[in-house]
């Protein structure tokens, strides 16, 4: 699904359905002329450059922000942060933005770089199996230092973010700062 436009007053929205999810399902019943409330929640105000490489470790559901981020971040000329995303799922399946992903890859050479690791993998499937860990964020350049990371950005399911950053976290241990990791 590639977004139909970036005109502003336009969204569009790309939601799973889960078979016992109350907003998926309220969602997914909605009709044409039907309509829904938006709230905004206060996030981070991104500058241009202010870092020269940012990572988006997302859980799940937690790719929303992380992917507007990045579209955000790659759309604008002017700005060269690189990103890392790192997106880990429960299934195959539930990689639904790859093509969109791919298709920053090849806009963006050398800025965009987008990591998967599924949790239980098909049999012969191309992604890591696994969960976000510190072999995979290291692996793939998720490390803090001069020439590291300057930033990391975290939203996905409520026990991977404690593993990542609560207390004693991951991130702590592989030596970001408090300043280096945001929390959606």
């Amino acid at each position: 699904m590639v977004p139909r436009t970036d005109e502003k007053g336009h969204i569009d929205l790309l939601v799973k359905q889960y078979p016992k999810g109350k907003q998926s399902t309220y969602l997914h019943a909605l009709k044409p002329g039907d309509s829904l409330t938006f709230l905004r929640i206060p996030g981070y105000g991104w500058k241009p450059d202010e870092q020269s490489h940012v990572a988006l470790v997302a859980g799940g559901q937690g790719i929303t922000p992380c992917y507007q981020l990045a579209r955000g971040i790659l759309k604008n000329p002017n700005d060269k942060t690189r990103v890392t995303l790192v997106w880990g799922v429960n299934t195959d399946e539930d990689v639904v933005l790859r093509g969109e992903f791919s298709l920053l890859e090849r806009q963006h050479p050398g800025r965009f770089k987008a990591v998967y690791t599924v949790a239980n993998p098909k049999e012969g499937s191309r992604f890591t199996k696994g969960f976000v860990t510190k072999e995979l964020l290291e692996a793939n350049g998720v490390v803090p230092g001069e020439s590291g990371v300057g930033k990391v950005f975290v939203c996905g399911p409520p026990p991977m973010e404690k593993a990542l950053v609560g207390g004693a976290g991951l991130l702590t241990q592989m030596g970001f700062s408090k300043s280096q990791v945001h929390k959606f």
